[in-house]
């Protein structure tokens, strides 16, 4: 009995030197990340500040100056980023297997993956940014010339929508697709240049690195949009027969004679006005940006000051699109926008805000580092479900103030819009997604060809006859988003995810169709607890479980718009 004692005396004695060893290392490497996150806080916080804003200010005035400073600036962020021995540091902590806190652990993933590019040629990475900075400029002070007047991204919109003359139509489209001359070169470059980096990184190409390092695996999403396709295509069929129909009809052609100048908008990306809805005349001389306001403060979010941060209103070299940004972390959020009184502006005006409120109520308390929305796509999800609204006959009646019986004789035809909207939608984002797949995996093959391949095959278009020009490049995105655009799509699923959730478990009805979410603060509630405020504490689809109680799924997409799923 004695001896059995001294034997576990000894144990507990081994088992306790054994503890002893190993807890200092733990502590060790969590008190090394501890350390090395204050000391990057300390160096990216008012760098990352000072870019966002130059950057913003850049794409409000489209000066030379502004654009440098904003190039300067990304170019001092990527330095730090690429210190190997920091780099060194991060990889030892992540290898030890010693990081079991959570909230340490994502701040750890997230530095690793910023720090990767420090295995990179720092010249390279200079190259990267400036071509993409001068690439961006040349969007942003492109003006399509037609005879011998400029016109602006929104004039060129008007003009396809209204116009019927064929030749007119073509005269515009093709004066807009001139960018694509300006910059396609520039692209290819830009394009190489990102895959040498990724290769470096030892990634296969800089499409396969931009989804693995943002917790997307390539070959899920390669999976998802091959059930997507497989999901809209009958529906699609059924449609884009009675989208031809019209248009044939409204430009006085064949059905064969339709080309892609006669589908209403540069892409294709956005429905045709085929029914008999006009939504633009309900805001018609409306205040897009109080409706805006208003809309949120119901719901208990606040953008006044993101409001008054931001610039709304068209400028003469101002960027033509749409964008948000959080320029500190810490609150300053803004919105750059070219507000008309239509429908396609309310929906943009809610959409970005959308943007906004995520990123400005995201938890301040949480690390600087993980003040950021879950993933890209959780916060297109928010903006796009908002975005919505603004085709939605009862925010029509609860907003913008029409009367119930405008609303119930707009309702089906309204319905049918946003239907049209978003299976056109998801032919265009099945375009960006395989276009850029493919010029990534051969940058080196007939991209024109590549392009109009797809454009037939999933949005059913006939290309130009005996066109051969640079129509990819016209695409901004393509240049200054690289590798995003599927982002929009796993959006809108999640977007259709939480407008389920919302309408059965806070109004606890089985109503999809008519909620405007208007003037219920349990909604901005719900929407503050379990989507802003957590930021990137949790991977992305633990986020959405938590929030909905279930994993991203397609299947209340295919409820809200699938009628042969």
């Amino acid at each position: 009995m004695k001896n059995a004692l001294k034997g576990l005396a000894v144990l507990i004695i081994g088992i306790s030197l054994l503890l002893s060893f190993r807890n200092p290392q733990k502590e060790d490497m969590k008190q090394k990340l501890k350390d090395f996150i204050v000391k990057y806080e300390n160096q990216v916080k008012d760098l990352n500040r000072e870019t966002a804003l130059a950057y913003f200010n850049a794409a409000v005035s489209g000066s030379d100056a502004d654009y440098k400073l904003a190039e300067e600036n990304q170019i001092k962020l990527s330095k730090i980023h690429s210190n190997v021995e920091d780099y060194e540091v991060l990889l030892q902590i992540k290898e030890s297997g010693e990081i079991v806190d959570e909230l340490l652990s994502r701040q750890l993933t997230s530095l690793y993956n910023a720090f990767l590019f420090s295995r990179i040629d720092e010249k390279k990475l200079e190259e990267m940014i400036m071509l993409s900075t001068d690439i961006e400029k040349k969007y942003s002070n492109f003006r399509a010339i037609v005879g011998e007047e400029k016109l602006s991204d929104n004039e060129i919109e008007r003009i396809l929508k209204e116009e019927t003359d064929s030749e007119k139509l073509k005269a515009v489209w093709e004066a807009h697709k001139n960018i694509g001359f300006l910059v396609a070169e520039d692209v290819l470059t830009l394009v190489r240049v990102r895959n040498e980096i990724a290769q470096q990184l030892e990634f296969n190409n800089f499409h396969e690195m931009k989804l693995l390092m943002s917790d997307q695996n390539p070959e899920d999403v390669f999976k998802l949009f091959n059930e997507l396709d497989d999901l809209t295509r009958a529906d699609f069929i059924e449609l884009k027969g009675e989208i031809d129909t019209y248009l044939a009809k409204k430009n006085g052609i064949s059905v064969e004679e339709l080309r892609p100048w006669h589908y209403q908008n540069r892409f294709f990306q956005e429905a045709p006005s085929m029914y008999d809805v006009d939504l633009d005349k309900y805001y018609k001389g409306k205040d897009i940006e109080k409706l805006t306001s208003s809309y949120y403060a119901g719901i208990g979010l606040d953008i006044t000051d993101i409001l008054a941060n931001s610039d709304l209103y068209e400028k003469p070299g101002k960027n033509q699109h749409a964008f948000c940004i959080d320029i500190d972390n810490e609150g300053d959020v803004r919105i750059l926008c070219n507000i008309k009184d239509n429908s396609s502006w309310m929906n943009t005006m809610l959409h970005e805000y959308g943007h906004g409120v995520y990123d400005k109520y995201i938890d301040r308390d949480l690390p600087y580092v993980l003040r950021d929305p879950a993933h890209t796509f959780t916060t297109e999800a928010i903006a796009q479900m908002f975005g919505r609204f603004a085709s939605n006959p009862q925010w029509l009646k609860d907003v913008v103030g029409i009367s119930s019986k405008e609303k119930r004789a707009i309702t089906e035809e309204s319905l049918n819009t946003l239907r049209l909207e978003q299976l056109v939608f998801s032919r265009w984002a099945q375009v960006m997604y395989r276009f850029e797949k493919g010029m990534y995996e051969n940058p080196d093959q007939d991209l024109n060809k590549l392009w109009w391949d797809l454009v037939e095959q999933y949005q059913m278009v006939t290309r130009p006859d005996n066109r051969q020009a640079p129509d990819w490049a016209s695409k901004v995105h393509i240049a200054t988003s690289p590798c995003y655009y599927h982002n929009y799509l796993l959006g809108e699923l999640l977007a259709s995810q939480l407008y389920y959730y919302i309408t059965k478990e806070i109004f606890k009805s089985e109503d999809y169709k008519n909620q405007s979410f208007a003037n219920n603060k349990a909604v901005g509630d719900y929407l503050l607890e379990n989507i802003f405020k957590p930021g990137a504490r949790y991977y992305w689809n633990d986020m959405i479980e938590k929030a909905t109680g279930e994993k991203l799924t397609a299947k209340y997409y295919a409820m809200q718009f699938v009628k042969n799923k």
